[in-house]
């Protein structure tokens, strides 16, 4: 997973078979204060102009159009969405459009008409797949990741790559006994480590042993905390709540 920044605007990329994953940062944008300053965020305290001129200055920046990036209504759930086409109207681009409460989005390889998937997040993990069958892009929350959606993302494209951006580390997650509890069976998966120390969950450890268990054997983790690192990522746990979104996104190789 390399660097990337155009125009100021700064973020992860890491390559995939036949496809390509970018992470965002909260470097390069418009957005002041709390929301500083690439924030995508739509559904947050910040002004709405300056999230279109960040939504259009980090597709411009990846060299993807803002109309043809996919988008849901988060609720931390499992619903995935498969695409053959972009939304219409395009709600990246022009947000007020109606969008489908989803947690994922399946590209299906030979459609015609292109498109990259984009989930939001601000601690939760995002997760690009690829695979045989196309790209799936998920939003990883512990709740995601207990029901099943990183196995129902594999499942659909049949995956054999992974990678996993940067989302809360161990060292800044604790968890109550029920969050624990969801994740007993992979504490006993042979795997080297742990998934908790205490109370503190390994998420990015939780998506890397179900990835495994879904068959999906080349996976790259950025290894970096959101919380810990303010200069670069928004962190819902750390702000309190009041902070912005950055981003993941997949897309085809050539695209």
């Amino acid at each position: 997973m390399d660097w990337r920044e155009k125009d100021g605007v700064r973020w992860l990329e890491a390559e995939l078979p036949g496809a390509r994953a970018a992470f965002s940062t909260r470097v390069g944008g418009v957005s002041d204060g709390d929301f500083a300053s690439l924030n995508l965020g739509i559904l947050t305290e910040d002004d709405s102009d300056k999230v279109r001129e960040n939504r259009r200055r980090l597709s411009g920046a990846i060299d993807l159009g803002a109309e043809r990036i996919v988008i849901g209504r988060q609720v931390h759930g499992t619903e995935i969405e498969s695409h053959d086409g972009p939304q219409s109207p395009a709600p990246f681009a022009e947000p007020g459009s109606s969008i489908p409460n989803v947690d994922g989005h399946i590209l299906r390889r030979g459609a015609e008409r292109p498109v990259a998937g984009l989930v939001f997040v601000a601690d939760c993990l995002p997760v690009v797949l690829a695979g045989a069958e196309g790209i799936a892009v998920l939003h990883c929350g512990w709740r995601g990741l207990a029901g099943g959606i990183i196995a129902a993302g594999a499942s659909a494209v049949r995956a054999t790559a992974a990678a996993i951006g940067p989302g809360v580390g161990r060292c800044c997650y604790g968890v109550g006994p029920e969050v624990l509890g969801a994740f007993d069976g992979l504490s006993d998966d042979g795997a080297t480590g742990e998934i908790a120390d205490g109370r503190m969950l390994d998420l990015p450890e939780v998506a890397r042993r179900l990835l495994s268990r879904a068959g999906v054997s080349q996976v790259e983790s950025a290894g970096l905390c959101t919380s810990c690192n303010p200069d670069l990522f928004f962190s819902h746990r750390r702000d309190d709540g009041r902070t912005g979104r950055q981003a993941g996104l997949g897309w085809f190789e050539g695209d």
